[in-house]
């Protein structure tokens, strides 16, 4: 299950008033930590728990501050502290050393559910916004308000979520955007895991093969779209749908063209075309583009060099490149950057 806040919405807002709620959400860190601040997780009177906000060390502990909160009504701020011997969190032999402060919310109705609901309607029509949450001293009422935007401003690598200080309060900002739309051009058995993958990352996939075999419902029961139209009507689909990005692995060099020429006119943040160098030079021609005439991002061959050869592996790979697209990132080994 994906953990970022749009996703988590999903699971709570069928259910907001079947049980008592709380949000909890990493607003500071200090030194190295699993989680960075905005990250967020939900936790119920049922004893469920959706998303993360340590590596699953400290879920427990606060998961039980969380029912303390659900009966008093009021937010708290929790403190671990990974090199500090006496804390809990280094006592559970964490490791990574870093501090990581964290405030649990109770959802009311009566608070407005702390505006998650706006919020999860705003991301269901594909739109973004700021989402501000007081921090408390001690303990305190919750003040949350949410600010919609379209579009929300891309930063880049820069935070997502900070703190801000107005008079004398302190809040979290978080900025908002709906999950990633990616388009799978080819409804074939290795877009089976690729679309299975993206959705397990909590993204939107909508699936595009015109071929009455291909792109069968019982096959990619996680799509949440189906369009079997001409490829002509990629164009307005991919407009109207908020497509973040594609994957053109139709196997049939016309319909990936097709596809392709369709897209070209939409402002895709990542474009990835399978096959060898030689098919993207095919794909092209068979187009009518030339790089030059390309207005999108085209990754042909597609993926990152995992030396993948099973359709999962393939999977990862694309969707690996995909992702560092989307979040600006080099996709470049960690270890390797640390040790320039």
């Amino acid at each position: 299950m994906a953990n970022d806040l749009p996703h988590l919405l999903q699971q709570w807002y069928p259910q907001r008033d079947s049980a008592d709620w709380v949000l909890g959400t990493v607003y500071q860190t200090q030194g190295p930590c699993y989680r960075k601040p905005g990250a967020s997780m939900l936790f119920n009177s049922l004893g469920q728990q959706f998303g993360l906000l340590s590596g699953g060390c400290l879920e427990s502990d606060i998961h039980r501050h969380a029912r303390q909160v659900m009966h008093s009504h009021r937010a708290v701020t929790l403190c671990y502290d990974g090199s500090d011997e006496d804390d809990l969190s280094y006592q559970l032999g964490i490791g990574c050393g870093g501090t990581v402060h964290i405030l649990p919310q109770p959802i009311l109705a009566r608070q407005q559910y702390l505006q998650l609901d706006t919020l999860h309607q705003t991301l269901n029509n594909r739109a973004g916004g700021y989402y501000y949450q007081r921090i408390p001293e001690g303990t305190g009422e919750v003040q949350n308000r949410f600010l919609p935007a379209q579009p929300v401003a891309d930063h880049g690598s820069s935070p997502a979520s900070s703190l801000i200080t107005e008079g004398d309060q302190q809040w979290l900002v978080s900025r908002i955007r709906p999950a990633p739309h990616l388009l799978v051009a080819g409804g074939g058995l290795d877009a089976r895991p690729l679309v299975s993958m993206a959705h397990q990352l909590g993204w939107e996939v909508s699936l595009w093969d015109p071929r009455p075999a291909n792109a069968r419902r019982e096959h990619f029961a996680t799509a949440s779209g189906l369009f079997k139209g001409p490829a002509t009507g990629l164009t307005d689909y991919a407009r109207t749908q908020q497509i973040d990005a594609a994957v053109l692995m139709t196997h049939n060099i016309s319909l990936d063209a097709a596809a392709l020429q369709a897209l070209n006119a939409v402002s895709l943040r990542y474009c990835a075309l399978l096959g060898p160098q030689n098919r993207r030079i095919q794909v092209l021609q068979q187009a009518g583009l030339t790089q030059a005439d390309l207005q999108i991002p085209l990754a042909g061959p597609a993926g990152l060099d995992l030396g993948a050869e099973l359709p999962e592996g393939i999977a990862l790979a694309i969707l690996a490149e995909c992702h560092a697209a989307l979040k600006h990132r080099s996709a470049r080994s960690l270890s390797k950057i640390l040790a320039e």
